[in-house]
Protein backbone atom coordinates (compact mmCIF):
# COMPACT_ATOMS: atom_id res chain seq x y z
CA UNK A 1 0.00 0.00 0.00
CA UNK A 2 2.86 2.37 0.82
CA UNK A 3 4.28 2.00 -2.70
CA UNK A 4 0.91 2.85 -4.24
CA UNK A 5 0.80 6.06 -2.19
CA UNK A 6 4.40 7.02 -2.97
CA UNK A 7 3.79 6.56 -6.71
CA UNK A 8 0.33 8.14 -6.72
CA UNK A 9 1.33 11.47 -8.31
CA UNK A 10 2.57 9.63 -11.41
CA UNK A 11 -1.02 8.68 -12.24
CA UNK A 12 -1.81 12.29 -13.13
CA UNK A 13 0.76 12.12 -15.92
CA UNK A 14 -1.26 9.35 -17.60
CA UNK A 15 -2.48 10.28 -21.09
CA UNK A 16 -5.59 8.23 -21.88
CA UNK A 17 -6.42 6.92 -25.34
CA UNK A 18 -10.03 6.50 -26.43
CA UNK A 19 -10.65 3.37 -28.50
CA UNK A 20 -13.53 3.55 -31.01
CA UNK A 21 -13.31 7.34 -30.60
CA UNK A 22 -15.14 7.89 -33.89
CA UNK A 23 -18.31 6.82 -32.06
CA UNK A 24 -17.87 9.47 -29.36
CA UNK A 25 -19.63 12.81 -29.82
CA UNK A 26 -20.20 15.91 -27.70
CA UNK A 27 -22.96 15.60 -25.13
CA UNK A 28 -24.88 18.03 -22.94
CA UNK A 29 -24.96 15.70 -19.94
CA UNK A 30 -23.13 12.68 -18.58
CA UNK A 31 -24.33 9.78 -16.44
CA UNK A 32 -21.61 7.83 -14.66
CA UNK A 33 -22.25 4.44 -13.10
CA UNK A 34 -19.62 3.37 -10.58
CA UNK A 35 -19.34 1.61 -7.24
CA UNK A 36 -16.77 1.95 -4.48
CA UNK A 37 -13.49 3.42 -5.67
CA UNK A 38 -14.78 3.69 -9.24
CA UNK A 39 -17.12 6.62 -8.59
CA UNK A 40 -14.83 8.55 -6.23
CA UNK A 41 -13.02 10.32 -9.07
CA UNK A 42 -16.35 11.56 -10.45
CA UNK A 43 -17.29 12.92 -7.02
CA UNK A 44 -14.00 14.81 -6.90
CA UNK A 45 -14.39 16.08 -10.48
CA UNK A 46 -17.48 17.94 -9.31
CA UNK A 47 -15.43 19.73 -6.65
CA UNK A 48 -12.94 20.74 -9.35
CA UNK A 49 -15.83 22.04 -11.48
CA UNK A 50 -19.19 22.33 -9.66
CA UNK A 51 -20.89 23.18 -12.97
CA UNK A 52 -19.96 19.80 -14.48
CA UNK A 53 -23.15 18.30 -16.03
CA UNK A 54 -22.54 14.93 -14.41
CA UNK A 55 -25.03 12.60 -12.70
CA UNK A 56 -23.44 9.85 -10.59
CA UNK A 57 -25.26 6.55 -10.13
CA UNK A 58 -24.05 4.06 -7.51
CA UNK A 59 -26.72 1.40 -7.82
CA UNK A 60 -28.22 -1.05 -10.27
CA UNK A 61 -29.96 0.41 -13.30
CA UNK A 62 -30.19 4.00 -14.49
CA UNK A 63 -31.25 7.18 -12.71
CA UNK A 64 -34.78 8.47 -13.17
CA UNK A 65 -34.56 10.88 -16.09
CA UNK A 66 -36.82 12.07 -18.87
CA UNK A 67 -36.48 10.30 -22.21
CA UNK A 68 -35.12 13.37 -24.01
CA UNK A 69 -32.47 13.80 -21.28
CA UNK A 70 -31.19 10.29 -21.96
CA UNK A 71 -30.84 11.06 -25.66
CA UNK A 72 -28.72 14.12 -24.91
CA UNK A 73 -26.54 12.24 -22.41
CA UNK A 74 -23.54 9.93 -22.55
CA UNK A 75 -23.67 6.98 -20.17
CA UNK A 76 -20.23 6.11 -18.75
CA UNK A 77 -19.74 2.67 -17.21
CA UNK A 78 -16.80 2.98 -14.82
CA UNK A 79 -15.48 -0.09 -13.02
CA UNK A 80 -11.81 -0.53 -12.19
CA UNK A 81 -11.99 -4.33 -12.48
CA UNK A 82 -14.50 -4.21 -15.30
CA UNK A 83 -16.58 -6.85 -13.52
CA UNK A 84 -18.74 -4.85 -11.09
CA UNK A 85 -22.25 -6.29 -11.42
CA UNK A 86 -24.14 -3.07 -10.67
CA UNK A 87 -22.23 -1.24 -13.41
CA UNK A 88 -22.67 -4.07 -15.92
CA UNK A 89 -26.40 -4.07 -15.16
CA UNK A 90 -26.60 -0.32 -15.74
CA UNK A 91 -24.65 -0.56 -19.01
CA UNK A 92 -26.91 -3.33 -20.30
CA UNK A 93 -29.95 -1.18 -19.53
CA UNK A 94 -28.39 1.87 -21.20
CA UNK A 95 -27.65 -0.14 -24.33
CA UNK A 96 -31.17 -1.60 -24.30
CA UNK A 97 -32.60 1.93 -24.21
CA UNK A 98 -30.16 2.98 -26.95
CA UNK A 99 -28.44 5.58 -24.76
CA UNK A 100 -24.97 6.46 -26.11
CA UNK A 101 -22.47 4.68 -23.87
CA UNK A 102 -18.76 4.52 -23.10
CA UNK A 103 -16.60 2.43 -20.77
CA UNK A 104 -13.68 3.04 -18.40
CA UNK A 105 -11.99 -0.06 -16.91
CA UNK A 106 -8.71 -1.97 -16.74
CA UNK A 107 -10.30 -4.99 -18.43
CA UNK A 108 -12.92 -7.57 -17.51
CA UNK A 109 -16.44 -7.92 -18.87
CA UNK A 110 -16.94 -4.20 -19.48
CA UNK A 111 -14.03 -3.93 -21.91
CA UNK A 112 -15.28 -7.09 -23.66
CA UNK A 113 -18.78 -5.57 -23.99
CA UNK A 114 -17.31 -2.32 -25.33
CA UNK A 115 -15.20 -4.16 -27.91
CA UNK A 116 -18.10 -6.36 -29.02
CA UNK A 117 -20.48 -3.41 -29.42
CA UNK A 118 -17.97 -0.85 -30.77
CA UNK A 119 -18.47 1.42 -27.78
CA UNK A 120 -15.90 4.12 -27.04
CA UNK A 121 -13.71 2.96 -24.17
CA UNK A 122 -10.57 3.74 -22.23
CA UNK A 123 -8.57 0.81 -20.88
CA UNK A 124 -6.71 2.29 -17.94
CA UNK A 125 -3.37 0.80 -16.81
CA UNK A 126 -3.58 -2.32 -14.66
CA UNK A 127 -0.81 -1.75 -12.12
CA UNK A 128 -2.23 -4.15 -9.53
CA UNK A 129 -3.36 -1.43 -7.13
CA UNK A 130 -6.72 -1.26 -5.36
CA UNK A 131 -9.54 0.77 -7.01
CA UNK A 132 -9.43 3.38 -4.22
CA UNK A 133 -5.77 3.96 -5.08
CA UNK A 134 -6.42 4.58 -8.78
CA UNK A 135 -8.10 7.99 -8.51
CA UNK A 136 -5.56 9.66 -10.80
CA UNK A 137 -5.99 7.15 -13.63
CA UNK A 138 -9.76 7.34 -13.26
CA UNK A 139 -9.94 11.13 -13.15
CA UNK A 140 -7.77 11.56 -16.25
CA UNK A 141 -9.84 8.98 -18.12
CA UNK A 142 -13.09 10.67 -17.11
CA UNK A 143 -11.92 14.10 -18.24
CA UNK A 144 -10.75 12.58 -21.53
CA UNK A 145 -14.12 10.94 -22.20
CA UNK A 146 -15.86 14.24 -21.40
CA UNK A 147 -13.58 16.19 -23.72
CA UNK A 148 -12.20 18.35 -20.92
CA UNK A 149 -8.68 18.94 -22.21
CA UNK A 150 -8.35 21.98 -19.92
CA UNK A 151 -8.92 19.79 -16.88
CA UNK A 152 -6.47 17.21 -18.19
CA UNK A 153 -3.79 19.89 -18.44
CA UNK A 154 -4.38 20.71 -14.77
CA UNK A 155 -3.99 17.02 -13.94
CA UNK A 156 -0.70 16.84 -15.85
CA UNK A 157 0.57 19.80 -13.81
CA UNK A 158 -0.47 18.07 -10.58
CA UNK A 159 1.77 15.12 -11.47
CA UNK A 160 4.76 17.46 -11.08
CA UNK A 161 3.79 19.24 -7.85
CA UNK A 162 2.13 16.57 -5.69
CA UNK A 163 4.77 15.00 -3.41
CA UNK A 164 3.26 12.07 -1.46
CA UNK A 165 6.54 11.22 0.31
CA UNK A 166 6.56 14.58 2.07
CA UNK A 167 3.07 14.04 3.51
CA UNK A 168 3.65 10.78 5.40
CA UNK A 169 4.75 12.52 8.60
CA UNK A 170 1.50 14.51 8.66
CA UNK A 171 -0.58 11.39 8.16
CA UNK A 172 1.33 9.50 10.83
CA UNK A 173 0.78 12.35 13.30
CA UNK A 174 -2.97 12.34 12.66
CA UNK A 175 -3.04 8.55 13.07
CA UNK A 176 -1.37 8.94 16.47
CA UNK A 177 -4.01 11.46 17.51
CA UNK A 178 -7.02 9.39 16.48
CA UNK A 179 -5.84 5.87 17.35
CA UNK A 180 -8.21 3.87 19.54
CA UNK A 181 -11.04 6.19 18.48
CA UNK A 182 -13.79 6.05 15.84
CA UNK A 183 -13.25 9.02 13.51
CA UNK A 184 -15.99 11.15 12.03
CA UNK A 185 -14.90 13.44 9.19
CA UNK A 186 -16.63 16.80 8.72
CA UNK A 187 -16.41 19.25 5.82
CA UNK A 188 -18.44 21.89 4.02
CA UNK A 189 -21.03 20.60 1.58
CA UNK A 190 -18.78 21.84 -1.23
CA UNK A 191 -16.04 19.48 -0.04
CA UNK A 192 -18.32 16.56 0.78
CA UNK A 193 -16.48 14.22 -1.60
CA UNK A 194 -13.17 14.86 0.20
CA UNK A 195 -14.71 13.99 3.57
CA UNK A 196 -16.31 10.88 2.04
CA UNK A 197 -12.95 9.80 0.58
CA UNK A 198 -11.34 10.17 4.02
CA UNK A 199 -14.01 7.89 5.44
CA UNK A 200 -13.52 5.32 2.66
CA UNK A 201 -9.74 5.25 3.14
CA UNK A 202 -10.09 4.79 6.90
CA UNK A 203 -12.61 1.98 6.29
CA UNK A 204 -10.79 0.09 3.53
CA UNK A 205 -7.14 0.82 4.29
CA UNK A 206 -7.30 1.46 8.04
CA UNK A 207 -9.87 -1.33 8.59
CA UNK A 208 -11.75 0.73 11.19
CA UNK A 209 -15.27 2.16 11.47
CA UNK A 210 -15.35 5.76 10.20
CA UNK A 211 -18.14 8.14 9.24
CA UNK A 212 -18.63 11.56 7.68
CA UNK A 213 -21.07 14.46 7.52
CA UNK A 214 -21.26 18.03 6.22
CA UNK A 215 -21.90 21.51 7.55
CA UNK A 216 -24.19 23.32 7.96
CA UNK A 217 -26.69 20.43 8.00
CA UNK A 218 -25.05 18.55 10.90
CA UNK A 219 -25.43 21.66 13.09
CA UNK A 220 -29.18 21.07 12.93
CA UNK A 221 -29.13 17.44 14.04
CA UNK A 222 -26.03 15.22 14.38
CA UNK A 223 -24.10 17.38 16.81
CA UNK A 224 -26.92 17.12 19.37
CA UNK A 225 -26.09 13.43 19.65
CA UNK A 226 -22.74 14.45 21.12
CA UNK A 227 -24.08 16.84 23.76
CA UNK A 228 -22.42 14.68 26.39
CA UNK A 229 -24.59 13.98 29.43
CA UNK A 230 -23.75 11.75 32.42
CA UNK A 231 -26.27 9.07 31.40
CA UNK A 232 -25.07 8.88 27.75
CA UNK A 233 -21.40 9.83 28.08
CA UNK A 234 -20.30 6.25 27.46
CA UNK A 235 -21.81 6.40 23.96
CA UNK A 236 -19.62 9.35 22.88
CA UNK A 237 -16.28 8.56 24.49
CA UNK A 238 -14.92 6.45 21.61
CA UNK A 239 -15.51 9.04 18.87
CA UNK A 240 -13.10 11.67 17.55
CA UNK A 241 -13.58 14.32 14.89
CA UNK A 242 -11.52 15.61 11.97
CA UNK A 243 -12.84 18.89 10.55
CA UNK A 244 -11.60 19.68 7.03
CA UNK A 245 -11.23 23.45 6.91
CA UNK A 246 -11.00 25.29 3.60
CA UNK A 247 -10.30 29.01 3.24
CA UNK A 248 -12.49 28.93 0.13
CA UNK A 249 -15.52 27.91 2.16
CA UNK A 250 -18.24 30.46 2.93
CA UNK A 251 -17.20 32.65 5.88
CA UNK A 252 -20.24 31.50 7.84
CA UNK A 253 -19.25 27.86 7.30
CA UNK A 254 -15.74 28.61 8.59
CA UNK A 255 -17.24 30.22 11.69
CA UNK A 256 -19.55 27.24 12.20
CA UNK A 257 -16.56 24.89 12.06
CA UNK A 258 -14.67 26.91 14.66
CA UNK A 259 -17.65 27.07 17.01
CA UNK A 260 -18.43 23.38 16.53
CA UNK A 261 -14.85 22.47 17.46
CA UNK A 262 -15.15 24.70 20.52
CA UNK A 263 -18.38 23.01 21.62
CA UNK A 264 -16.99 19.50 21.12
CA UNK A 265 -13.74 20.23 22.94
CA UNK A 266 -15.70 21.76 25.81
CA UNK A 267 -17.48 18.42 26.12
CA UNK A 268 -14.22 16.50 26.17
CA UNK A 269 -14.48 15.19 22.60
CA UNK A 270 -11.18 14.86 20.71
CA UNK A 271 -11.38 17.24 17.73
CA UNK A 272 -8.75 18.06 15.10
CA UNK A 273 -8.93 20.89 12.55
CA UNK A 274 -7.14 20.03 9.30
CA UNK A 275 -6.77 22.80 6.74
CA UNK A 276 -6.85 22.01 3.03
CA UNK A 277 -3.66 23.34 1.46
CA UNK A 278 -2.68 23.91 -2.15
CA UNK A 279 -2.50 26.56 -4.86
CA UNK A 280 -5.65 25.34 -6.63
CA UNK A 281 -8.57 22.95 -6.18
CA UNK A 282 -6.80 19.84 -7.46
CA UNK A 283 -3.82 20.41 -5.17
CA UNK A 284 -6.14 20.92 -2.20
CA UNK A 285 -8.15 17.80 -2.97
CA UNK A 286 -5.28 15.41 -3.49
CA UNK A 287 -2.91 16.78 -0.86
CA UNK A 288 -5.67 16.11 1.66
CA UNK A 289 -6.39 12.65 0.28
CA UNK A 290 -2.73 11.59 0.29
CA UNK A 291 -2.62 12.63 3.96
CA UNK A 292 -5.73 10.47 4.42
CA UNK A 293 -3.93 7.56 2.74
CA UNK A 294 -0.97 7.82 5.08
CA UNK A 295 -3.23 8.25 8.10
CA UNK A 296 -5.10 5.07 7.17
CA UNK A 297 -1.90 3.08 6.59
CA UNK A 298 -0.53 4.03 9.99
CA UNK A 299 -3.88 3.29 11.65
CA UNK A 300 -3.76 -0.22 10.16
CA UNK A 301 -0.20 -0.66 11.43
CA UNK A 302 -1.28 0.45 14.90
CA UNK A 303 -3.77 -2.40 15.00
CA UNK A 304 -1.41 -4.87 13.33
CA UNK A 305 -3.62 -5.16 10.25
CA UNK A 306 -2.84 -5.58 6.54
CA UNK A 307 -3.79 -2.33 4.83
CA UNK A 308 -4.20 -3.11 1.13
CA UNK A 309 -6.55 -6.06 0.65
CA UNK A 310 -10.28 -6.03 1.47
CA UNK A 311 -11.09 -9.65 2.39
CA UNK A 312 -14.54 -8.84 3.78
CA UNK A 313 -15.58 -7.35 0.42
CA UNK A 314 -14.36 -10.47 -1.38
CA UNK A 315 -16.18 -12.71 1.13
CA UNK A 316 -19.38 -10.73 0.55
CA UNK A 317 -19.06 -11.04 -3.24
CA UNK A 318 -18.80 -14.83 -2.91
CA UNK A 319 -21.93 -14.92 -0.76
CA UNK A 320 -24.10 -13.03 -3.27
CA UNK A 321 -23.06 -15.02 -6.35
Amino acid sequence: MSDAIKNFANQFGYKPTIENSKNLKKYKKYILSGMGGSHLSADLARIYDPSLPLVIRSDYGLPEMLAHEHKDSLFIANSYSGNTEEVIDALNQAMKEKIPSAVIAVGGKLIAIAQKNNLPYIQIPNTGIQPRSALGFNLNALFKIMGREDALEDCYKLAKVLKPNTLETKGKLIAQKIKNKIPIIYSSRANKAIAYNWKIKLNETGKIPAFYNVLPELNHNEMTGFDVKPSSKHLSKDFCFIILKDKSDHKKIQKRMAMLAKLYKKRGLKTEMLELTGKNKLEKIFTSLVIADWTAVHIARHYGLESEQVPMVEEFKRLIK
